[in-house]
């Protein structure tokens, strides 16, 4: 209403709605799950990312001058997997394996072939190694990050718990899976002056040094596994493959927009739909047995399923975390400093959809949470859609029980 005169500007009651509700928004960032949701929250990630690197949204336009990186870590390798891009594994001496399967593959294989990131062979595939080193990986950037700081403090004469007085990492980081569905990360990262995106950086803040860091520490940082009788102590780490490419400044390197878009692109991206994982959580053994993944896929499941029932992995939660091969991590990270943050987006957003009534005017509003999930009707059509799938369910299991004798578990 207006404040002034007590006029009523715009009048909404839910009375009007179907089922007297307000529909809002799931605010999903899975395109699988929700496409509408999932475009929007990758235009906010653009706009997150590219205001880190070109400004605005409350940062300077200075940051495009800074040392920036558009860094790529990867996993380990846990085995030889198919790939593409011309011959798939040529191997002259030709050989096989300790379980008699082929050392190489002299296949050309297309980039969606389903071969693509299946190994060569499954028993000499380190599903251990994978499993932990995905339930690790946050830990890993962490660590990552910490080393980055302190050898850029050694590289310049500085005492390594002086850093922050002088200079200060900021970071945006994306996972994504590959292929063989083990996870990677892509990150732009930037050296700020001590305050953050609106304090220069010192003098010694280079590309150079900043490049010749992120190497050093891909290649040093590692954390250790908990000790199990079962899988002894494993040494987690990056793989052998970084990338470390400055980004445009002077008209070389990658495009700053490329970039936000790349970033945005993968951050709606679910499990499911890279085909290493699913977008919910699974709850049972057999709900493994009957997901639709590749068999690569599924014994990784499997792998977390076993491990998240032994206590010393307790803490790492794997069951829980089993539709997504062990990796806890959030899909989109960003340091404090680096650029502005969703619920600033969102808030800009609902002030530029207003109605621009003035600052005089008031507004009054009385909501009540109803729910989440269908409406009314809709419920009974997914009730009936739901138990159809536990029928399919329950049939599987049995067939598979009757044709197997039973499984142990």
């Amino acid at each position: 209403m207006d404040g002034t005169t007590g006029e009523i500007l715009h009048h909404y009651d839910t009375r009007n709605e179907p089922g007297e509700r307000l529909l809002v928004r799931c605010r999903n960032r899975r395109a699988t799950v929700c496409p509408a949701c999932s475009r929007l929250h990758a235009g906010d990630t653009f706009h997150l990312v590219r205001a880190g690197l070109l400004g605005g949204k409350n940062v300077p336009a200075t940051v495009r001058h800074r040392p920036r990186l558009f860094v790529t870590l990867t996993a380990p390798s846990f085995g030889p997997v198919h790939r593409a891009g011309g011959v798939c594994r040529p191997r002259r001496d030709g050989g096989n394996c300790e379980h008699g399967r082929p050392l190489g593959c002299g296949t050309v294989h297309t980039p969606d072939a389903p071969a693509v990131g299946q190994p060569l062979c499954p028993d000499c595939y380190d599903y251990t190694a994978h499993v932990l080193w995905h339930a690790h990986a946050s830990k890993l950037w962490d660590r990552f990050v910490i080393d980055v700081r302190r050898r850029l403090a050694s590289s310049v004469g500085l005492v390594q718990s002086h850093f922050a007085r002088h200079a200060r990492l900021s970071f945006a980081r994306v996972a994504e899976y590959q292929k063989r569905a083990a996870v990677h990360v892509h990150a732009v990262v930037r050296l700020d002056g001590p305050d953050g995106s609106g304090d220069e950086p010192p003098a010694w803040a280079t590309t150079e040094l900043l490049t010749d860091a992120v190497r050093a520490s891909a290649r040093r940082v590692l954390v250790r596994s908990p000790y199990s009788p079962a899988t002894g102590e494993l040494a987690l780490r990056w793989g052998a493959q970084v990338d470390a490419r400055p980004l445009r400044s002077k008209g070389d390197g990658p495009d700053d927009d490329a970039v936000a878009a790349y970033v945005a692109k993968y951050v709606t991206k679910g499990a499911s739909e890279t085909g290493a994982g699913l977008d919910h959580p699974l709850t049972a053994w057999a709900d493994i047995e009957s997901a639709p993944v590749s068999t690569h896929v599924r014994t990784l499941m499997r792998a977390c399923w076993r491990f998240g029932g032994l206590p010393e992995y307790e803490p790492l939660r794997l069951r829980a975390w089993t539709h997504t091969l062990g990796y806890r991590g959030h899909i989109l990270t960003k340091s404090r400093a680096y650029s502005t943050t969703y619920a600033a987006l969102r808030a800009q957003r609902a002030d530029h959809m207003g109605h621009g009534d003035g600052p005089d005017a008031i507004t009054e509003r009385q909501w009540r949470y109803v729910g989440s999930g269908h409406t009314p009707g809709a419920a009974l059509i997914a009730a009936g859609i739901a138990d159809d799938l536990a029928e399919s369910r329950r049939l599987y299991v049995e067939a598979v029980q009757g044709a197997t004798g039973g499984w142990s578990r």
